[in-house]
């Protein structure tokens, strides 16, 4: 039986993925903000990202430059918002003190902000070819598989049983080649559910195949309850139909975006209208919830409407406060739930007498 590597290359020439638009004119800044965008995220939804950040953002001083509510801007609904935040500031450090260029050892590549040890690892094998292991999710889910290792495969004990097995199967030679192609094996094939084990490479001596078990493999993350909180929107509406957005503070969720201002549970929505300077019209109208689910909480949002008009001393655009008009939106990044409460509100205004 041929190694490992060879059989998975050999299945890559004739199978594995080439068409990606971060597989063309390969190079470290486009392989990193492809892996990036790629984390806990569909291929088909980054896609389109990808394409208009490139359009954007072509090179690393392009985007060290930009103004960081542009990249989130770009960025709004793709989610986990800290990536691009770490992206803006790793390519402001690349420009800084390192020319533009990206290092060339693992080590120097996953000392930037957001980048980790397997993104490192990818960005300078498939870019340069270089001999470096990854451990992503579809790696993992191959070599726990192949190797039939027990335990969740973010546990500490079980990375140091991975890192080593993925070190020693990456081959010397075209490890572009076999960095994409381990990949690819996980994302088309050693699939987390119903895997074509027929059509893989590497089935003849899958340990976990052998015992008809890979549907235990990886092993599950241990379960946790969920926490539910709550939060209520205040969403003052001026009489031309413009909205107040509040910039949230740079760390914690939504962090550096731009929302609408939050009520506490004892919070006055009046009383929070008068101190930015505005003039109520009747009273909060309560809108219908929305429930946003992060990482490791859900979240229930109240959003409360309500008319306003600017006293003399009214608030203005500034830094953290700015009023948003949605017939000529600002270039600036908005959590998803945001924008699909400033597109209904929209939908509203269309259809009002």
């Amino acid at each position: 039986m041929k190694p490992f590597a060879e059989r998975l290359l050999d299945w890559h020439a004739q199978h594995g993925r080439r068409d990606l638009p971060w597989q063309q004119e390969r190079s470290p800044y486009r392989v990193w903000v492809s892996e990036i965008m790629l984390q806990q995220t569909q291929v088909a939804t980054v896609i389109g990202y990808f394409e208009r950040f490139m359009q954007r953002f072509p090179d690393v001083g392009a985007l060290a430059c930009a103004p960081v509510d542009e990249v989130l801007h770009l960025w709004s609904g793709l989610g986990y918002y800290a990536r691009a935040r770490n992206l803006h500031r790793a390519a402001q450090l690349l420009a800084s003190e390192h020319g533009g260029e990206f290092p060339w050892t693992v080590e120097a590549v996953s000392a930037l902000p957001g980048i980790g040890r397997s993104t490192a690892g990818a960005i300078l094998a498939l870019s340069r070819g270089l001999r470096c292991a990854i451990l992503d999710g579809n790696v993992k889910r191959v070599l726990t598989r192949h190797r039939r290792i027990m335990g969740w495969p973010d546990a500490p004990a079980t990375l140091k049983l991975l890192w080593p097995l993925a070190d020693e199967l990456t081959p010397a030679a075209r490890a572009a080649d076999y960095t994409q192609a381990i990949m690819d094996l996980g994302a088309t094939l050693c699939t987390r559910a119903n895997p074509a084990c027929d059509a893989c490479p590497v089935h003849a001596d899958c340990a976990s195949a052998m015992h008809g078990e890979q549907a235990q493999y990886p092993t599950p993350r241990p379960r946790k309850t969920v926490p539910v909180r709550a939060t209520r929107f205040l969403m003052l509406v001026r009489e031309d139909g413009a909205l107040l957005l509040e910039r949230r503070p740079p760390s914690g969720i939504w962090g550096g975006l731009w929302s609408f201002p939050e009520l506490g549970e004892r919070d006055d929505a009046l009383a929070r209208c008068a101190q930015f300077g505005l003039e109520a019209h009747g009273k909060p109208r309560k809108l219908p919830r929305l429930l946003h689910t992060f990482t490791h909480f859900q979240l229930v949002i109240t959003p409360l409407s309500l008319r306003v008009r600017e006293r003399a001393s009214a608030c203005m655009d500034s830094a953290t406060l700015l009023w948003y008009n949605a017939a000529a939106p600002a270039a600036i990044g908005l959590a998803k739930p945001v924008q699909d409460l400033i597109r209904a509100h929209g939908a509203t205004q269309e259809t009002s007498p």
